[in-house]
């Protein structure tokens, strides 16, 4: 991500494939890390932007001498989900980090999207299992439509969002602009592994959950 004064440029993902998170299963679930852990991940047609560019009109501004806050802890009471939140960038391939797999209860704020709470689209990325056994997005397939998702800042401010929809899609055809793409919503995407295992052992699919604040 680049800084200029008085304005963040948000970093877009090169490739649709930012979180094909998840590796050979080491237990009897699948295992969710990073490509650079030894998984393979599915290339998939580039957006309009390239990693360090910004599509139009996706930036906000930040007055001079305002200190900016961010996303400190993500929760969702109906699944009985409370985790931190680590700062996720992206790698030098323009795909996006996740959290690693020792620290699999602990999601991540994609810092090239907007803070939550801010117009535009948020993105909050979770394992669902790692070699470590069960993640912090493990139930998150068992959310529904109304759910409330809270995410509470580094000043201890909350903004609380409403779910909208799931999507469950192969990796391979991961709808990056509807994810990552601006939206003049204050919106908040979670994303995690999800489907049946291919031959390799890797989950298939990734679940997407689409919420926006009230």
């Amino acid at each position: 991500m680049t800084r200029t004064t008085g304005r963040r440029s948000r970093a877009w993902p090169t490739y649709a494939r930012p979180l094909l998170l998840c590796l050979v299963a080491t237990t009897a679930v699948g295992a969710c890390a990073t490509d650079g852990a030894g998984g393979t991940a599915t290339t998939g047609p580039p957006p309009a932007a390239t990693a360090g560019r910004t599509p139009s009109g996706d930036q906000d501004t930040t007055r001079a001498g305002e200190t900016e806050t961010s996303p400190a802890r993500v929760s969702i009471p109906s699944l009985g989900i409370d985790s931190d939140l680590m700062r996720l960038g992206l790698h030098d391939d323009g795909t996006v980090e996740v959290p690693p797999a020792e620290k699999g209860m602990t999601a991540g704020w994609y810092t090239g999207n907007p803070r939550p709470g801010e117009p535009g689209a948020a993105v909050i990325i979770g394992h669902n299992d790692t070699r470590f056994g069960k993640a912090v997005f493990h139930d998150l397939k068992r959310i529904r439509k109304g759910a409330t998702v809270e995410v509470r800042d580094s000043r201890g401010g909350t903004v609380r969002f409403t779910v909208t929809a799931t999507e469950s899609v192969a990796k391979d055809a991961f709808p990056t602009r509807k994810v990552y793409g601006a939206t003049r919503e204050r919106s908040l995407r979670l994303i995690t592994c999800d489907g049946a295992f291919d031959a390799a052992g890797h989950p298939v699919d990734n679940l997407i959950v689409y919420a926006v604040a009230r």
